[in-house]
């Protein structure tokens, strides 16, 4: 079996007129929220055997700072750069090209990609992620290029706002 974490990146900030949207960081909400998201999936037990991010600041510093509250080593987070522009066929090619020692993996993505990536492969109807929203995905396969919608269960749906 392979579980699959969505992530959608915490809140960003807008203060920053000569920033690149790839540099944005996070505003305080963000900075809040993510280690909050960090707190409760740990919680849950959950121990990602791998934690992949778009190389975006506001999406890296998510993935990070919830790495920091799952005992996630920050220098072993791989950065994936297809994350950043992709859409959702191209999400989830970079979802079957995961390593398939990795049975866990937590994805910190963008929206509109990252919510409609899970609705793309969740057997269930699900609303838009809100910002550091994850998405819990199983999957009833041995190979990451396996995964479909079709040997998919739903987990959970969680946000800072629950």
């Amino acid at each position: 079996m392979k579980t699959l974490y969505l992530m959608r990146h915490a809140k960003s900030s807008w203060s920053f007129n000569d920033l690149s949207d790839q540099e944005r960081p996070l505003n305080d909400r963000g900075r809040s929220d993510a280690p909050h998201m960090g707190q409760a999936l740990a919680a849950r037990g959950i121990r990602p055997h791998l934690l992949v991010s778009s190389p975006a600041v506001r999406a890296m510093s998510t993935a990070a700072l919830v790495a920091r509250e799952l005992q996630y080593p920050p220098d072993q987070i791989q950065v994936i750069d297809g994350i950043y522009h992709a859409d959702v066929d191209q999400l989830v090619d970079i979802i079957r090209e995961l390593p398939d020692e990795a049975e866990t993996v937590l994805l910190v993505g963008h929206n509109n990609t990252i919510s409609d990536t899970a609705s793309a492969l969740s057997p269930t109807a699900l609303n838009e992620m809100g910002t550091a929203a994850v998405v819990c995905l199983h999957f009833h396969a041995d190979r990451w290029a396996d995964v479909h919608r079709t040997n998919a269960e739903f987990y959970f749906h969680d946000s800072p706002k629950k």
